[in-house]
């Protein structure tokens, strides 16, 4: 874990570290040696990955809800967090149309409260606020979306993102510069991996299809995603803490994608799932007539690939074949964690090598 050294014995507040990605991330950085203190809701009651990999025995876990302030101020005043990881969010398109008063408070009030918690706390000196790719005013361009084009997501949920930017743009004009307290946004695509149970998510229902041995059911086969595995943004935001730490120049706001290449309809990628999977699994086009959700959706990386040096490693072949590998490994009531740690392992050493699988 060299590459992830400067870790090493800081206190790293993650906000939503019950959640998927909050899960991998939590696992990442203790596997680095950090001191990780979580904030957010109890996980869901079924099946969810940080229950099942049992990194909440490794971290401080405090239960809360990002729209307290005043409880979440007091676990700031009492851990005193060096980096801060932003993850805590109503992140689901179809959730947001059925409740958007507590999407917006969860999104844009939770940021706000994490930032006034950022600005009262001494000994801060990095945040990454995680948002994505979803907060474009989107055109359904050919073409990717670069971090200066005009934020104005459609739905609730990639609309309260795109305030949650603004609110972070505005608290480090006002605020976080004056007291050089290094903070950034990552706009990141859609992300697949192992123990993502969410509803309304294509590879979770790919899972749950294929687990029960049912057809899988698709509502936009032809929707174009930047479809990545949840380590390639994972290791993106550690290093953009990392060196925006280190040097206030390196501060910005982040599009975090897959290669072009491995932009693939929702129809493609789970023809890769079937393939991967076996079993003659297949899947089959149902439109259920819901909300509104962008056909066309791709980002342009340039930015962050020329300023903080980060490519994306694994190709859309290979981070299915690893969700799929750590799925079979959950069916069969094996050691998820163990399977998470090495596949982390073997991420940073392909990294390490240059490799793209």
């Amino acid at each position: 874990m060299e590459i992830l050294d400067f870790y090493k014995d800081k206190t790293v507040l993650v906000t939503g570290h019950t959640g998927f990605k909050g899960s991998w991330l939590c696992t990442m950085l203790r596997m680095a040696g950090a001191k990780v203190v979580g904030y957010a809701l109890k996980p869901e009651e079924n099946e969810n990955l940080f229950e099942l990999s049992g990194i909440g025995s490794d971290l401080i876990s405090v239960e809360g809800d990002i729209r307290d302030f005043e409880h979440l101020q007091k676990v700031f005043a009492e851990y005193r967090p060096e980096i801060v990881f932003h993850l805590a969010a109503q992140p689901i398109v179809r959730e947001s149309y059925e409740n958007p008063v507590y999407t917006y408070e969860t999104n844009v009030m939770g940021t706000v409260n994490l930032l006034e918690c950022v600005r009262n706390t001494p000994g801060v000196i990095s945040v990454l606020n995680v948002t994505t790719d979803k907060v474009y005013e989107n055109r359904e361009w050919n073409w990717g979306y670069r971090e200066t084009d005009t934020l104005d997501g459609y739905d609730p949920y990639s609309n309260s993102k795109s305030c949650s930017e603004l609110v972070t743009h505005s608290y480090k004009k006002s605020f976080l510069d004056e007291w050089g307290i290094a903070v950034s946004t990552a706009r990141a695509g859609n992300v697949i991996g192992g123990g993502d149970f969410a509803k309304d998510r294509i590879i979770p229902d790919c899972v749950r299809s294929a687990m029960a041995g049912r057809e899988i059911i698709l509502r936009n086969p032809y929707s174009v995603r930047p479809f990545q595995h949840v380590l390639e943004p994972l290791y993106a935001y550690l290093m953009i803490a990392e060196q925006q730490a280190l040097d206030s120049e390196k501060q910005g706001y982040y599009n975090v994608g897959p290669r072009e290449d491995d932009c693939v309809t929702v129809g493609e990628l789970t023809d890769l799932f079937c393939r991967a999977w076996g079993d003659g699994l297949k899947w089959k086009n149902i439109s259920d007539g819901g909300p509104h959700e962008a056909g066309f959706l791709k980002l342009d990386c340039s930015l962050i690939k020329s300023k903080i040096g980060w490519e994306p490693r694994w190709s859309i072949h290979t981070a299915v074949e690893k969700t799929v590998e750590w799925t079979k490994v959950y069916a069969g009531q094996g050691d998820v964690r163990a399977c998470m740690e090495a596949q982390i392992t073997s991420f940073l050493s392909d990294e390490r090598k240059g490799v793209h699988a």
